[in-house]
């Protein structure tokens, strides 16, 4: 085993021992090769960074679960290319989802200066929502993830997450009315 790779596993297996040190060396180390590797996957560096960050928050939230691995490297790629196609699926939904939003009719009755209109709108209320969306913590920006993307239960937030139903519910509540507020402006 390279020198390397044993730095990495000993780095792991630290981290499965609430070792923050470890767990920000290993992030330090291994980021900006992780996130190149998924720019070459994916071809979108914003993708790329947002698995690499989910993963290693994962890890951080799942470290008393943590299984032993050998090549710590090798395990965190697989993870950040089934992270970025995870991804890219929700937002192929999301879109799909908006497209469907308009039943065949509407492109049909509107007018077309009515349909840019509408594009334009949706294009804007888009973009204020990434801003909005922007301001949210970390954790706030998960757990709405969970609960409005992947449709899960607050037990489920809660359970993923390690927190009280109470807690996720709670953070959850506060992203909406931060979302609220910042789009209303």
């Amino acid at each position: 085993m390279s020198r390397e790779l044993l730095k990495y596993k000993l780095l792991w297996e630290r981290i499965m021992q609430d070792d923050i040190d470890a767990f920000l060396d290993l992030y330090k180390e291994l980021y900006y090769y992780l996130v190149n590797a998924g720019i070459k996957t994916c071809a979108d560096q914003d993708i790329a960074s947002q698995a690499v960050d989910d993963i290693f928050f994962d890890i951080w939230e799942k470290r008393a679960k943590l299984s032993r691995v050998e090549n710590v490297q090798a395990y965190l790629l697989t993870s950040i290319k089934r992270r970025i196609f995870r991804i890219i699926n929700k937002q192929k939904r999301t879109e799909l989802a908006l497209l469907n939003s308009y039943s065949e009719s509407d492109w049909i009755e509107e007018g077309y200066e009515t349909f840019i209109i509408r594009i334009q709108t949706d294009e804007l209320l888009k973009l204020r929502l990434k801003e909005a969306i922007g301001q949210l913590t970390y954790r706030q920006k998960q757990l709405i993830y969970y609960k409005f993307f992947e449709g899960y239960s607050y037990e489920k937030i809660a359970e993923l997450t390690d927190q009280t139903i109470k807690t996720a519910y709670n953070t959850i509540y506060d992203a909406l009315k931060v979302l609220r507020i910042k789009l209303k402006s």
